[in-house]
């Protein structure tokens, strides 16, 4: 026995597509006789007959009752089909089931899935997370991305129907999805959308031949969207460069990754690379405040829930909207308890800490570690000393960079500095970690608060230019320069022309190529 979801009268479960049909007028469970029945006779099958459903629909033609004259005005004859076409639509809704919302894929492929906005009436839609609740719309929901904005380039693309191929750079919860689907909801391109841990060489190909009888037939282009394209192969991504170059296909990538990395620099010049900013803390609370005035529509928003609390929420994601708002779902569930209080919501939060040893991540701290040392900075040179220690960073990698900025950054202003990174180095491969802490944290105080110099940095740089010029790198060596057997020293008379600096005062002494220098002040670069 089931509940029929149109009139939620009791019908046994195999007569309910039959009870359905009837427009909700047989099988009901508890009636003596179901109509058009007679005594003992069962109803004549409607296996050949048209459902019901069915039938209102071919009925939803615009018709008007009355007939049209001769001397009836256009628009009177106009909004008497619209008054006709309106009664056959809520004539067609009023069977349907109510539980039906208009979610529209849109031409989806895969596990992904690109949907219009729901209808608020749907039941099923509270079951969905609250992330996926809040995921925007339209471009005007879309918060902290100038790209998308009132005067942004890719808004202007969109609404113009010219997307270009492209791949959308940013950090997770940034918004790559969204824009993409947002992109589909508003051209008159076929959107497909794959994941690239699903989808080989052999998908992709089905797909460029859907998408090329797509264009011989309708003249619509075909957009697929790939999240995590840096997952790609690269056969994967050879294989999208001829359909991405005719125009064939449009190409939308979703990455967290570096492109300059992670994708084919074939590909990568086939599209246009697009940055994502990270969203910022008054950006995460728009968008909580935005979900709360959602699930608290009667303004009865739990008061563990203030503005303060907000403000924590926002800071906890570091940017991520995905995160704000799974942790909001959290704080929500945790409110309903009469003994919530802020300092339990706190606890319950657990930092995610987001670091790849193979990604980007990783070598973006360790730029910002090496520029924290070079700007003299030791407070942030430990931050980020203590980042890598606390995502497990392989302390051995982080000694050898503190030998590198010993003589790129330091160089000769300390000598003492770069035995002292290499003394660290040993400490770090000698006791391990977590003790080598200590000593990689004391190399890294002394080179920030050290003098700067770059000199030997730049003039390596320098001379390595020059070689790259015209005949520079075939110079010859001068005659009392070069290096020759004894025997032939007083034959070739090769120290005729030859100085030797100690043999002058202050041992400096001018000569065709080997000037000395009195000091090394004359070495620009000193900080």
């Amino acid at each position: 026995m089931v509940e029929c979801p149109i009139c939620t009268k009791p019908v046994k479960s195999a007569n309910i597509n039959q009870h359905i049909d009837s427009e909700c007028q047989t099988f009901i469970e508890g009636r003596s006789h179901e109509p058009g029945q007679e005594d003992g006779v069962s109803a004549v099958s409607s296996f050949f007959q048209k459902p019901a459903a069915s039938r209102a629909a071919v009925n939803v033609l615009p018709t008007v009752d009355a007939p049209i004259s001769d001397d009836m005005s256009r628009s009177t004859a106009r909004k008497a089909i619209d008054e006709s076409a309106g009664r056959n639509k809520r004539r067609v809704e009023s069977i349907m089931p109510s539980h039906i919302s208009d979610v529209n894929p849109v031409n989806v492929v895969g596990e992904g899935l690109a949907f219009k906005k729901q209808k608020t009436s749907n039941p099923f839609q509270k079951e969905l997370p609250l992330a996926a609740r809040m995921r925007p719309q339209t471009l005007d929901e879309i918060c902290g991305q100038e790209l998308v904005g009132p005067n942004g380039v890719l808004r202007e693309l969109i609404i113009q129907d010219r997307v270009p191929s492209m791949v959308l750079w940013g950090g997770p919860g940034t918004g790559k999805t969204t824009i993409a689907r947002v992109i589909a909801s508003m051209v008159k391109s076929r959107f497909i959308e794959i994941n690239s841990t699903n989808f080989g060489v052999g998908e992709c190909k089905k797909l460029f031949f859907e998408a090329r009888s797509e264009q011989k037939l309708t003249g619509r282009k075909t957009i697929i969207f790939c999240d995590e394209i840096h997952r790609f192969s690269k056969s994967q991504q050879e294989i999208f460069l001829e359909p991405v170059e005719s125009g064939l296909v449009i190409l939308i990538g979703a990455t967290t990754e570096n492109p300059s990395f992670k994708i084919q620099s074939t590909l990568l010049s086939r599209c246009r690379t697009f940055t994502l900013q990270n969203l910022t803390v008054s950006d995460i609370e728009t968008i909580l405040e935005r979900a709360l005035e959602l699930e608290y529509p009667d303004h009865s928003r739990p008061p563990v829930l203030d503005p303060e609390t907000i403000a924590y929420l926002s800071a906890f994601a570091a940017g991520d909207a995905r995160t704000a708002l799974n942790i909001l779902e959290l704080a929500m569930s945790l409110s309903t308890r009469t003994d919530i209080t802020k300092a339990t919501i706190k606890k319950s939060m657990t930092q995610t800490l987001v670091y790849d040893r193979g990604g980007g991540s990783r070598y973006d701290t360790m730029s910002a570690f090496h520029k924290s040392i070079r700007g003299s900075n030791p407070d942030a040179a430990l931050y980020y000393l203590a980042r890598m220690f606390e995502f497990g960073e392989d302390p051995l990698w982080i000694a050898r960079h503190l030998i590198l900025i010993a003589s790129d950054d330091i160089g000769i202003a300390d000598n003492s500095l770069l035995p002292l990174a290499t003394a660290a180095y040993s400490a770090a491969e000698k006791i391990g970690m977590p003790e080598c802490r200590i000593s990689l944290a004391h190399a890294t105080v002394a080179l920030a608060r050290a003098k700067k110099s770059m000199s030997v940095f730049l003039g390596l740089a320098s001379a390595l230019t020059a070689l790259k010029e015209p005949g520079v790198s075939a110079l010859a060596v001068p005659i009392h320069l070069r290096n020759v057997p004894a025997g032939l020293i007083e034959e070739l008379e090769h120290r005729k022309d030859s100085k030797s600096n100690p043999d002058y005062k202050q041992g400096t002494v001018e000569q065709e190529g080997g000037n000395s220098f009195e000091n090394e002040g004359d070495l620009d670069g000193t900080m």
